[in-house]
């Protein structure tokens, strides 16, 4: 099975469009990101988002008022995008895969938004590229924000109770370097490795943020409870500290922020 046939598949059968509302770690994802949009997208600006999903940034930035196109892999997640979006004319959703951008041409957005395809990358020259392309697409001046994954978050959410040795085997190899193995539907990096893959492009980095925290971790307790008020005073708590870097391995999901040079 190939990477498109892998990501479809499993899409297939996930409630991608109520990921972000369903939980606290999911509402803590959208308000951090959409807070580090609001701070870097200029008025009027134009926004491509490549792994769109279902569309819930896409559409939430159309219905402000900005020219969004979406770019989305997986043909279910594209169709509920385009419904999402029925009757949004400034916001466009195409068909396309991070690896091959080439139906745009260079510096045409203000705001890139990566925030699908390092999850789902394994192969070295396809993450790079996607990389490549993401920046290529960009204005000089402007801001690349790319999603990716905490692979000790990874190891903590879901291995670390029961099957801590296949999480190990998994994502590290014998020296604790991060793997990335063929048919790996999510991969997670370290912070490192993660800013060294954007040493040779033409960017300066902004910030990395975390961006919810250790709710993904908590939320898996059986006696997790968090009242609208508390969940409140969290989120300011988080706002104010999720660029501390001691902080950001525990966050499940990530944003790296560049600026294109």
């Amino acid at each position: 099975m190939d990477r498109s046939e892998m990501i479809n598949s499993f899409y297939d059968g996930y409630r991608e469009d109520i990921r972000l509302a369903k939980s606290r770690h999911g509402q803590m994802e959208y308000r951090t990101t959409m807070h580090f949009i609001h701070r870097y997208l200029p008025a009027n600006g134009t926004v491509l988002e490549i792994g769109a999903g279902t569309g819930r940034y896409s559409a939430a930035l159309a219905r402000e008022g900005y020219q969004v196109t979406a770019v989305e892999l997986a043909e279910r997640n594209l169709a509920i995008l385009r419904e999402n979006g029925a009757g949004l004319d400034n916001l466009t959703a195409l068909q396309g895969d991070a690896v091959d951008l080439s139906r745009f041409a260079d510096n045409s957005f203000d705001l890139t938004l990566s925030f699908g395809p390092m999850y789902h990358l394994y192969d070295p020259g396809e993450r790079d590229a996607a990389l490549r392309e993401a920046v290529r697409v960009t204005k000089p001046g402007g801001v690349i924000l790319t999603a990716f994954l905490s692979v000790h978050a990874i190891l903590y959410d879901n291995y670390l109770q029961g099957n801590l040795a296949t999480g190990l085997r998994e994502n590290f190899d014998g020296d604790f370097r991060v793997l990335h193995f063929q048919n790996q539907l999510f991969t997670g990096y370290d912070i490192p490795e993660l800013e060294a893959l954007y040493r040779d492009l033409p960017v300066t980095q902004i910030t990395l943020a975390a961006v919810n925290g250790i709710l993904e971790l908590a939320e898996g307790r059986a006696d997790f409870s968090m009242t609208d008020e508390e969940f409140e005073a969290y989120a300011r708590y988080h706002l104010h500290f999720c660029q501390r870097r001691e902080l950001l391995g525990s966050s499940g999901h990530l944003l790296h922020i560049c600026r294109k040079n």
